[in-house]
């Protein structure tokens, strides 16, 4: 049979089997095996895999590969898919097991310092970041076509091990494919791919932490007069002007409640008769002769 002839129709359950058979052999072998299992019929759910997707489907030198890559990631054909920094590589079930090896440019200082430097200040969680939920502006601006975080066709070297002599065959297409629906799991791994940190965007390119304006203090400050109402107290003068009261002697009878007390507290003192004065006044009465019938009559009885 001539190489150029048609291969003979696989059917999906044999190429499901062929597939469990190679992945067996892959971990006994100890490899570690991260496949690219899909839900449905659609490739990517979240905004970085749909991006990454669109991003491939904008350059007419792949349009012609990506439908069958299309077809193969859809049918699990991407046995294992590994992201660094870099660099991906991935094992893909054909006719046979082959190894595919992508490089990627990582973004150059310059590019990736003039996009943190237009989306200063507009992004304050890497949350928000990770899951695309940024403002509109913003997400073009890192996505955009050229001077953005995707690579261009110049920037990325496709190597697979199968006969195929295109640069991109079915099995390098698959891969990019599964390279967006990986991104639905863990955004952060385009980052990785392109040698820069995400964290940068929050913080500066230049890693200085952004500062938080501080907020006002709406403090109030009780003033006496909103103080004796608080408390259901009678102020001093002296007190409302920031000067202490002066001490108040003990008044009420002994036992009084709290609020008595305050109160006393808080009064202006009263003058009172001294107590030394009141009892000599009563001394004084007691001494006094009365007078009864013209004569003087001691208080004593006579002997």
């Amino acid at each position: 049979m001539s190489f150029y002839a048609w291969k003979l129709y696989v059917s999906a359950a044999e190429r499901r089997k062929k597939t469990e058979k190679a992945v067996a052999r892959m971990k006994k072998a100890g490899k570690p095996v991260a496949p690219v299992v899909l839900e449905g019929r659609t490739i990517a759910r979240s905004f970085w895999g749909k991006a990454w997707c669109d991003n491939l489907e904008r350059y007419s030198d792949y349009e012609n590969r990506l439908p069958r890559g299309r077809t193969y990631v859809r049918n699990g054909s991407v046995l294992d898919l590994q992201i660094a920094k870099g660099e991906v590589t991935a094992a893909v079930i054909g006719s046979e097991l082959y190894t595919i090896r992508i490089a990627i440019v990582p973004v150059s200082a310059a590019r990736w310092n003039a996009i943190c430097k237009d989306c200063a200040g507009s992004i304050d969680s890497l949350v928000e970041l990770l899951q695309g939920k940024l403002a509109k502006g913003v997400m073009e601006r890192v996505c955009r076509q050229g001077d953005g975080l995707f690579p261009a066709p110049a920037e990325i070297k496709l190597s697979c091990s199968c006969p195929d002599w295109a640069d991109m065959c079915k099995h390098v297409a698959a891969v990019l494919y599964g390279v967006g629906s990986r991104l639905d799991e863990r955004p952060e791994l385009l980052f990785t791919l392109r040698g820069v940190d995400e964290k940068d965007l929050v913080t500066g390119a230049d890693g200085g932490l952004a500062v938080a304006k501080p907020r006002e203090q709406n403090r109030k400050v009780l003033k006496g007069a909103d103080l004796a109402s608080v408390f259901g107290l009678e102020m001093a003068d002296g007190l409302e002007a920031g000067r202490p009261a002066p001490e108040a002697p003990r008044q009420g009878r002994k036992g009084a409640g709290p609020k008595r007390k305050a109160e006393a507290a808080f009064k202006l003192p009263v003058k009172a008769k001294s107590s030394a004065k009141a009892s000599g006044a009563r001394r004084a009465s007691r001494a006094k002769p009365r007078v009864a019938g013209g004569k003087t009559m001691s208080s004593r009885s006579p002997a």
